[in-house]
């Protein structure tokens, strides 16, 4: 076996002592001023800084300095938007993100594809189109973070998608953030991977036309937050932004904006109840809807600007989790023509 020890890197950065990062999650603005360069160089350095040598197919030491490379993709969120690059773990995600990605674009999305010794690349794949490389199972643990090989075969390095945006506040025609903005779920501050993830799952399968995180909220590239939305993030817009873009997209199309929120627990503004009734006079009207944590709920500007609407429940519970609450309203509000 071709084992890889050493390849091209930038100058700049330096693969033998890759910086320890201690935070595995951290809040996704942290990441903006990263996205904010120039594209061209951010391109450049996902392209050029850890490019595999395309006559290297098989990896067996944990201590390859891709190897480690990778390992910081899955834990760090300003090295992946740095050079672009997400790992997606395992077979389903990867058949759905590939399968859709190719028959919209028709373009190639993997970078290269690590699978364990002796094990299957899914039918859906053009393999002779693909960096294909045969890693140990050590590696395979190293890479996804997962202990039981059983349950990752395959591995993914993938271009994070077009369809991803980080905007500056102003800086931006809000007419170019979502192709068709009838329905936005717009995310305040959920930094829960699997919450954020589910919501994005949710959104795709209901049709809605994109995803607006707003400050604080997790990166939806995150390992976690990939497994919990299936390769959905790599379906549907997402824009990263401020309530300033938000503002800019409610003044351009007229979107009604309503938040989910408790029945109970707001004395400044009434609370509506999510109705059938609600939900068809809404029917051709375009609107965001923000849904906040579960801990600190929706932020007090997200208070101020929406319209409230509680989710009626027979039970005495307070509140939902925010992902199964999310799911309730985007189905009730989805288009039905």
């Amino acid at each position: 076996m071709q084992c890889l020890n050493t390849f091209f890197i930038s100058a700049s950065i330096s693969l033998t002592n890759p910086p320890n990062s201690q935070a595995k999650n951290p809040a996704f603005h942290a990441t903006c001023k990263i996205r904010h360069c120039d594209e061209g160089v951010r391109e450049n350095a996902s392209k050029k800084a850890f490019s595999l040598p395309p006559n290297v197919n098989s990896i067996i030491s944990t201590s390859n300095p891709f190897v480690k490379h990778c390992v910081k993709l899955r834990q760090s969120s300003s090295h992946r938007h740095l050079h672009g690059m997400v790992l997606v773990v395992g077979t389903t995600p990867l058949r759905e993100i590939y399968s859709s990605h190719m028959s919209e674009t028709g373009k190639p999305i993997i970078e290269c594809l690590f699978v364990v010794d002796n094990c299957s690349i899914p039918e859906e794949i053009d393999y002779k189109a693909v960096h294909v490389v045969e890693v140990s199972p050590e590696v395979i643990r190293k890479i996804s973070g997962i202990q039981s090989v059983d349950s990752v075969e395959v591995i993914a390095l993938m271009r994070i998608p077009s369809s991803f945006r980080i905007v500056n506040k102003h800086d931006e025609d809000c007419r170019t953030l979502f192709p068709f903005p009838h329905r936005i779920l717009v995310l305040d501050g959920i930094q829960d991977p699997g919450n954020l993830g589910t919501l994005v799952r949710s959104a795709t399968a209901f049709r809605w036309d994109g995803v607006f995180l707003l400050p604080g909220c997790c990166d939806p590239f995150n390992d976690k937050a990939l497994r919990a939305c299936r390769g959905a993030s790599f379906q549907i817009p997402i824009v990263s932004g401020s309530w300033e873009n938000v503002g800019d997209l409610r003044d351009e199309f007229q979107m009604r904006m309503l938040a989910g929120h408790p029945a109970k627990g707001d004395d400044l503004k009434p609370v509506m109840k999510l109705s059938k009734d609600l939900a068809e006079s809404m029917e051709d009207l375009p609107l965001c809807l923000v849904l906040g944590s579960e801990g600190a709920g929706l932020s007090q500007f997200s208070r101020r600007a929406c319209e409230l609407v509680s989710i009626p429940m027979s039970g005495e519970f307070e509140s939902l989790n925010v992902s199964v609450a999310g799911g309730i309203f985007m189905y009730m509000l989805q288009r039905h023509k």
